[in-house]
């Protein structure tokens, strides 16, 4: 049987009884290394890239406060979280501890439950946020591959990912939920990888059966998408599905109406649109501006929901700015 390898952590104490309880409580589930001093401990955590640092407040030469503010200047180490061990008797501001990027105060002397559990919930938060990054690298990814089929894809999804944010944003979409639709917004055309290449590319008009084949790709990128248990994943299969509905029910691929639409669905419609048409497209020279804002406000209604483009034109000097900062 293959052990799974402990997770390593960082003791710093200029007591040694200190980091000899440490080893007790902790020895048995994780790998220990020890310091006895800040600059040994900033050592130690560039090198050994410890998951986790239990750093003593008050030593001499260089507090743990300081030791602390190194370790989240230095990008080697910025991202390792550190849990304070202080003395009860000690004044210590544990304001001034969070401040210094800190995540956590465990009091001496310590009880080994509290221990167990604090360096236990900490290290999960970091998994998961380990596991939420590798989410949004496949995702990425995943968007990027759409590039070996379309050139125009790479600026297209940055424009129109950061639109929907604008958007969602004045709709009155949180920040988690806007920032969750802009990392989903460019997977909307994923399914293009399942479209040949000589109607992708086609530099003329689709004729009607082209037209059907490339209507496919809602569902081709709805089923790569389908059955994550990733809310984001899941956002992005609702955008891949939806983003060309139309709001009076004769979009595809199910011609769904109105609110059936998924409100992310209806923001990504507009903001996909309007980069379309004033982008450069193998079958047609860029809109001007005003013209494609004219299409909006024509569409209000048929294409698309109404009050969406009315927020549309309240942001589009911030919409015009993003797409000055990524020009095709």
């Amino acid at each position: 049987m293959i052990e799974t390898q402990k997770p390593t952590l960082l003791a710093v104490d200029d007591e040694p009884t200190n980091l000899k309880v440490l080893n007790q409580v902790l020895g048995n589930d994780y790998r220990l290394i020890f310091a006895k001093s800040g600059p040994q401990a900033l050592e130690l955590a560039h090198s050994k890239q410890p998951a986790l640092i239990l750093l003593d407040v008050m030593m001499p030469d260089m507090s743990g406060f300081e030791v602390c503010e190194q370790l989240k200047q230095r990008p080697s180490t910025q991202a390792i979280p550190v849990i304070f061990v202080t003395a009860m008797q000690d004044e210590v501001d544990e304001t001034q501890g969070f401040a210094k990027g800190a995540v956590d105060y465990i009091t001496k002397p310590i009880s080994p439950a509290i221990v167990k559990a604090r360096v236990k919930n900490h290290l999960s938060l970091v998994q998961a946020d380990l596991l939420k990054a590798a989410q949004l690298e496949l995702i990425q990814r995943l968007s990027h591959a759409a590039e070996y089929k379309d050139n125009e894809t790479g600026q297209h999804i940055i424009r129109m990912s950061r639109y929907c944010h604008i958007i969602a944003r004045a709709y009155g979409f949180n920040e988690a939920h806007a920032e969750s639709l802009l990392l989903a917004a460019p997977m909307h055309d994923i399914g293009k990888i399942g479209i040949p290449d000589n109607i992708l590319l086609k530099p003329g008009r689709l004729d009607q059966d082209e037209y059907r084949q490339m209507q496919t790709h809602a569902s081709i990128g709805a089923d790569i998408l389908a059955g994550s248990s990733s809310a984001l994943i899941q956002l992005a299969h609702r955008l891949a599905l939806e983003h060309h509905e139309r709001f009076d029910g004769n979009g595809y691929p199910n011609g769904l109406q109105g609110e059936e639409i998924s409100i992310e669905g209806r923001i990504c419609a507009i903001a996909d649109v309007f980069d379309a048409l004033t982008s450069k497209r193998p079958y047609k020279e860029p809109w001007p501006i005003d013209k494609a804002v004219q299409l909006l406000q024509e569409e209000k209604g048929k294409h698309f929901d109404p009050e969406l483009v009315d927020i549309f034109m309240a942001c589009l000097d911030d919409i015009l700015a993003v797409k000055a900062q990524y020009p095709s």
